[in-house]
């Protein structure tokens, strides 16, 4: 039954909703709610700004932008897993405009008095380590000139010559007019500048400094970024008010944080202590602003997912008002679209139900309008009907109310894949991981996918379907991994040396075995064939012939659309002149071909199918000696040949010329209505038979018919052959299999060495599923895809339609709109 209704479209109308004022908010809401109306813009000149409800909108767009922020925010502080749903009243848009508004100004006041004690905390943690690290420094070096002045000469003959590196630059001078201006800078560099600073600043002073570093273990909070850097102390020694000047430029400019350090070792540890103090006071602070903001965050709860479910809904009925036209003397609002004719009932009941939560003293006005414009096209389906619409529609939507390849690709689609992909072994594969994803369709639903993933999931059935017939057609071919079974009875063949049965037989591959018994093998093929000599010319003709039967098959089933296509919309001459001519064409040669394979399979005879069909155009008069299948097969095949011959000029000349002879008639029998009438009416009728009548050229129409007919008759040629792609995948999957399974598994089983084993197999099972589970699938598809787009849809499917889009709260969530 669901199949059936794929068939054609659902049946549209084009209706018109005359909406009071008060009530059309809530009318758009419940429509919205019921999802079955598409609306029309009426107001297409208006600019998003010129429309009526755009301040609404504005309102909507600023209030979602504020949700975002907290959401933003929530996400920045990680507790979300903390939150427990709160029971909250209903709320209005006003309401809720002024809560979102109170929410922004104290996030932003917490989030703004954070940052500055934040950077206020770093700042005091980097003064802590300078006046740590810098006081070492500051420290060894002291005990180092101390220790220079007491060994006196010692130092002078070189005993200490690290210590008295130290030693000029603390050494207090004893002359007043020897004495420098020493000053020193010290700070916090990012460990990955420093080596550049160092070389810059020796080049700014001319050498004329003293640098000391103490990297930092742990990376600590920059103050400027809020980022952790690795870092490392400096302590700069220079002389001199101009290479003070130098050094603190280029401090800033590597981006250096520099720290008042005090020469007084008591005053060092008397703001190391303040530092300390200050530090936990600070980091007190922060915690209870923390624990404020979280507390905010814990008032909101589950409720602001609620907020921005409300917001999307308010601004995507805002958007559809703006749709509508105002009638301003009657105080109402025109709306128009389409709809199933289905839905009227449903329809109803919403804009009753719409009228009563408004307490609208007026019912809004309901009517279906007459008009000439081609309606949507729209497909009730299900979660497994709607991946085999969306291969349709990949190609191009219907034309309205067209025949539905959708019905058809339920069944086709995953066969002609499995034609290509006939093995029951990788086909119980693929249908584990076609299990997986349906059995699983609720959980993998509600996640955040892949795009492989997401693709896959949506295609679930699709690939459910095409396992099951891998499966069935991998019993056909008797492939299992490259392994044959004989399970539907005994082989037909046997060995000519008794004393060796048929999969033992030396002979097998080399003279072939012979047959002892008619009957055939139960079900697919028979397993004898597996390794024999005869293997390949065997499977290759039957699977090539079998592609040619289903191509043909499918064609037809394609044109015989068109004539249900043609019979729906009245169109004679597209049965007469398209549909039987192309038919008898189709099948007067490469029917006739089909009936050949099959006769030929039934009679067991050995004539040239090839000689057969060439001969049919070369000379097909001629004797066809021991290629003759049948008595009078030259005469059947001259006729045929005719018929084929006849179909081209039938297909090409009566339908644009009947057309012409019957635009004519309708041109000259409304020329003698104008005649009938006043000059004035006769200006009118005129103008609307050129609004209504689409103009009519001869040479258009007939150049149109025959690039159709040229097209048909090439393409029926091209298209039989391009179903071969089913034999020659088909032969690439199985010889692959094969030498998988030959040239690795059984390769590697030959080892009596268990790792050895192992590795073929992991090797086996790698390439399996890379090669024949992901690429052979993909190729697979791929290849049925286009079998069905053009080979199968050309013959009758337009595709030129538009689909129906109606306005509903069920798809809204999958736009990100807000």
């Amino acid at each position: 039954m669901v199949a059936m209704d794929l068939f054609r479209s659902e049946e549209m109308s084009l209706v018109q909703l005359i909406i009071p004022a008060e009530s059309a908010h809530d009318t758009i809401t419940c429509l919205a709610e019921l999802g079955l109306l598409q609306f029309k813009d009426l107001n297409p000149e208006k600019s998003p700004f010129q429309r009526t409800y755009a301040n609404q909108l504005k309102r909507c767009g600023e209030m979602g932008r504020k949700i975002r922020y907290i959401q933003d925010q929530i996400a920045k502080s990680g507790k979300t897993s903390s939150y427990r749903p709160l029971t909250d009243k209903d709320i209005n848009l006003n309401e809720l405009e002024t809560k979102l508004t109170e929410l922004e100004a104290e996030l932003l006041e917490i989030n703004a008095n954070t940052d500055r004690l934040q950077r206020t905390h770093s700042e005091l943690t980097e003064l802590q380590l300078v006046l740590h690290k810098a006081g070492v420094l500051f420290g060894s070096a002291r005990d180092a000139a101390s220790t220079v002045q007491h060994q006196g000469a010692d130092t002078e003959n070189g005993s200490s010559i690290e210590e008295a590196v130290d030693y000029p630059l603390l050494q207090e001078q004893t002359d007043p007019s020897k004495q420098a201006r020493l000053g020193f800078v010290t700070g916090l560099i990012s460990k990955a500048k420093a080596a550049s600073f160092e070389r810059i600043i020796f080049r700014a002073t001319r050498g004329n400094m003293f640098l000391k570093q103490a990297p930092i273990e742990d990376a600590v909070l920059d103050p400027a970024t809020g980022e952790k850097v690795e870092k490392t102390v400096f302590v700069l020694f220079f002389s001199g008010e101009r290479a003070r000047t130098k050094v603190v430029k280029i401090c800033e400019a590597f981006g250096a944080n520099r720290y008042h350090f005090p020469d007084d070792p008591n005053r060092q540890r008397q703001m190391k202590s303040e530092v300390d103090m200050r530090l936990v006071e600070l980091q007190s602070t922060l915690d209870a602003g923390i624990h404020h903001r979280d507390n905010v965050f814990n008032s909101i709860g589950y409720n602001l997912e609620k907020w921005a479910v409300m917001v999307r809904r308010e601004k995507a009925v805002y958007v559809t008002l703006n749709m509508l036209s105002i009638d301003v003397t009657r105080k109402c609002l025109v709306a128009e679209g389409w709809c199933p004719v289905s839905a009227k009932p449903k329809i109803h009941d919403a804009l009753q139900r719409a009228a009563h939560v408004s307490n609208s003293q007026v019912n809004t006005i309901f009517q279906v309008l007459h008009t000439k414009e081609t309606p949507p096209s729209y497909f009730e389906t299900n979660k497994f009907t709607s991946a085999f619409q969306e291969i349709v529609e990949a190609y191009g939507v219907g034309r309205y109310q067209e025949a539905n390849p959708g019905c058809f690709t339920i069944i086709t689609f995953p066969f002609l894949f499995a034609v290509m992909f006939g093995d029951w072994g990788h086909g119980i594969c693929l249908l584990l991981g076609a299990l997986y994803l349906v059995l699983n369709e609720k959980k993998l639903g509600s996640k955040k996918l892949g795009d492989t993933m997401e693709m896959a999931y949506g295609g679930r059935y699709v690939i459910l379907l095409m396992a099951m017939f891998s499966i069935y057609t991998g019993f056909i071919y008797n492939e299992f991994f490259s392994v044959s079974f004989g399970f539907f009875g005994g082989s037909a063949y046997q060995c000519p040396d008794p004393q060796y049965s048929v999969k033992n037989c030396p002979t097998a591959t080399t003279s072939g075995v012979e047959k002892w018994s008619y009957e055939p093998y139960a079900f697919g093929i028979d397993p004898i064939w597996h390794g024999s000599r005869s293997e390949l010319p065997f499977t290759n003709s039957l699977k090539m012939k079998m592609s040619i039967l289903l191509g043909i098959c499918q064609m037809n089933l394609g044109i015989l659309l068109s004539y249900f296509n043609a019979r729906y919309f009245r169109s004679a001459l597209d049965v007469w002149y398209q549909f039987i001519p192309q038919l008898l064409f189709l099948n007067a040669l490469f029917g006739y071909l089909s009936f050949l394979i099959i006769l030929k399979w039934c009679q067991g005879s050995k004539p040239d199918l090839y000689h057969i069909m060439i001969y049919m155009f070369l000379s097909p008069t001629e004797d066809l000696g021991e290629n003759q299948l049948f008595i009078g097969q030259t005469y059947v095949q001259i006729v045929l040949l005719l018929v084929a011959l006849v179909a081209v000029p039938w297909m090409l000349f009566p339908k644009p010329l009947i057309m012409r002879k019957q635009h004519i008639q309708k041109m000259h029998g409304r020329t003698y209505g104008f005649l009938r009438e006043s000059d004035t009416e006769s200006t009118d009728l005129e103008v609307d038979v050129e609004h209504d009548e689409e103009e009519f050229e001869f040479s258009e129409v007939f150049v149109h018919q025959m690039i159709h007919t040229i097209e048909f008759v090439l393409n029926s040629v091209s298209n039989t052959a391009s179903y071969l792609r089913l034999w020659a995948l088909s032969l690439a999957h199985a010889q692959l299999s094969a030498v998988f399974y030959d040239r690795v598994l059984m390769f590697a089983w030959e080892y009596t060495n268990p790792i050895i084993r192992l590795i073929g197999l992991i090797v086996f099972a790698n390439a399996t599923v890379v090669v024949l589970l992901c690429m052979e699938t993909l190729s697979a598809f791929l290849h049925a895809l286009r079998l069905h787009w053009v080979e199968f849809q050309g013959k009758f499917y337009q595709g030129d339609g538009y689909k129906f889009h109606p306005f509903s709260f069920k798809t809204l969530f999958e736009e990100d709109d807000l």
